[in-house]
């Protein structure tokens, strides 16, 4: 018996454990003011373009792609709750 793809699996494994050092650290930073919806939006693109820049080359990566949505998801509502705490924080005051 013949196990086919452990070959493209080895390959697409260690593209993945490339992809994940690309972003191991710090990925860049972008600043915004809480209190205005553009510069929010403006800062959640620009953590977008960051992650595509870094892990973009592997992205055709069956196990990358998800990642690289997943990445950007997760930077996305870290900013949006970022945003909220400032402004919860401000009303409190």
């Amino acid at each position: 018996m013949k196990i086919q793809g452990i070959d493209k699996l080895q390959r697409d494994l260690k593209e993945a454990e490339m992809a994940m050092k690309e972003i191991d650290g710090l990925l860049g930073e972008a600043s915004f003011d809480p209190e205005d919806p553009a510069s929010i939006d403006v800062a959640v693109q620009a953590a977008h373009r960051m992650i595509d820049d870094k892990m973009g080359p592997y992205a055709r990566n069956p196990l990358v792609g998800p990642m690289i949505e997943e990445t950007k998801e997760h930077f996305r509502q870290a900013i949006i709750e970022q945003a909220q705490a400032h402004r919860l924080g401000k009303q409190d005051d």
